[in-house]
């Protein structure tokens, strides 16, 4: 009797153990994905070797040099002569304020320009010009921040970043005349840190802050999206002026691009139903525009499901907030921003805001609108600019649109032929 109960003694503990294992396993499992769902911003990033200009050149997607080469092409192809000036004046939104921590420098090229970025220790961000007129350093890569002043990695020169002026060469009792760089305009706003580009250097700003879409408190960073474009980039903001485009292009519903079975899927069980709205800003707010979009779900061809509005706010050339409103989901805020990196290749970003607890739902809304936003740049990719397209009646938003857009150029702007520069 005294031997069964020590035999079976071990036995009922071990599957005691492992019960309770499991149960822990399957707790921490579910804990953790609780917290992705919740508390981790999701990001959807395309790098430089996922761009594609055709099905030939898929074959050559990771190939950093052939896709410059591609650029080049395309900048030094007959059909530039009917492009604007690659780069239009106004605010660009060119790094994300979580990127650059106090006492951070970093180097950016875009816009046609080298350039400094870096924040002291105080919190304030400044934007110079990146290469030391000394011997031409680049303060960007190991250069040190000192008090408001960017130190260059070289010789210790240290440049001021309220107006570019050095103030301090170590090994010198004296300043040479003239040792500045350029000091850039910027401003942080929303998560952005943003730089003023104008082709004429009196031109004022426009004030940034005002023309912004405040976040409200309860709105958290939700995740983002991230893509490199190879086109002008008028062409992108246009898109919202382009309101054909939204039945022709984003009908089809964004689960569908996934089946074998696409189009019967997209016919049978649900499409995506657009009306839209384009209009520019006049007076004091002419650098504005704003687009209005409905949208549902119509599934088996007459229930209207998931119903959203959206209102877009363009501001300048490369930003544009845009809020969203729905009955079922509540609201959430995307913020869009284009980079020129180069006369053909834009990098464009959508940050999502949104309560807390919209986490889960505003990941899956992060994916279809990636998906829906990769329809667009299959198009932007492939086509040629058309200076004075053959536009239909119904196309009137878009003659609007280029009018609007126009006011960013000035006879100053530099021309694509100063910008063909293309480096690997």
């Amino acid at each position: 009797m005294q031997m069964s109960i020590m035999s079976s003694d071990p036995i009922c503990w071990d599957n005691f153990n492992q019960e309770h294992l499991i149960i822990l396993i399957i707790g921490i499992v579910s804990s953790l994905w609780i917290y992705w769902l919740f508390f981790i911003p999701f990001r959807w990033n395309n790098h430089l070797s996922d761009m594609k200009y055709s099905q030939m050149t898929r074959l050559f997607a990771n190939n950093l040099k052939r896709d410059s080469i591609n650029r080049l092409r395309k900048v030094r192809s007959p059909a530039t002569a009917e492009m604007p000036p690659p780069f239009p004046n106004g605010w660009y939104g060119i790094l994300e304020s979580s990127r650059l921590r106090d006492g951070e420098a970093t180097f950016l090229s875009c816009l046609g320009e080298h350039l400094v970025v870096y924040r002291t220790h105080t919190h304030e961000v400044y934007i110079l010009d990146a290469y030391c007129p000394h011997l031409g350093a680049n303060l960007g890569i190991g250069g040190r921040v000192v008090g408001d002043c960017i130190e260059c990695p070289f010789h210790k020169w240290s440049f001021r970043g309220s107006d570019g002026v050095c103030t301090n060469i170590p090994y010198s009792t004296s300043v040479p005349k003239g040792s500045k760089l350029k000091k850039w305009i910027s401003q942080e706003v929303n998560g952005y840190i943003f730089i003023w580009y104008h082709s004429e250097p009196t031109e004022l700003p426009w004030e940034l802050s005002s023309s912004m879409e405040g976040l409200q408190e309860s709105f958290v960073y939700q995740g983002q999206n991230q893509f490199f474009i190879n086109c002008h980039i008028q062409e992108i903001p246009e898109n919202g002026a382009d309101l054909a485009h939204f039945d022709a292009i984003h009908k089809k519903n964004f689960i569908a691009d996934f089946l074998v079975t696409k189009n019967i899927f997209a016919e049978h069980f649900g499409h995506h139903q657009w009306t839209a709205r384009w209009f520019p800003r006049f007076g004091k707010s002419k650098h504005l525009a704003e687009v209005n979009l409905t949208h549902a779900l119509v599934i088996f061809g007459k229930y209207n499901c998931f119903r959203m509005d959206i209102s877009g706010k363009q501001i300048g050339p490369s930003f544009v907030c845009l809020k969203v409103s729905s009955t079922l989901f509540g609201n959430f805020q995307v913020f869009q921003s284009i980079t020129p990196i180069g006369p053909f290749l834009q990098k464009v970003v959508h940050r999502f805001y949104a309560p807390r607890y919209f986490g889960p739902l505003i990941k899956i809304f992060i994916f279809g609108e990636s998906l829906m936003f990769q329809r667009d740049i299959n198009v932007w990719n492939n086509k040629m600019f058309r200076r004075n397209p053959i536009l239909a009646k119904e196309d009137a938003s878009i003659k609007k649109f280029r009018m609007w857009f126009s006011q960013f150029y000035t006879s100053n702007s530099k021309p694509f032929t100063e910008t063909t520069t293309v480096s690997w």
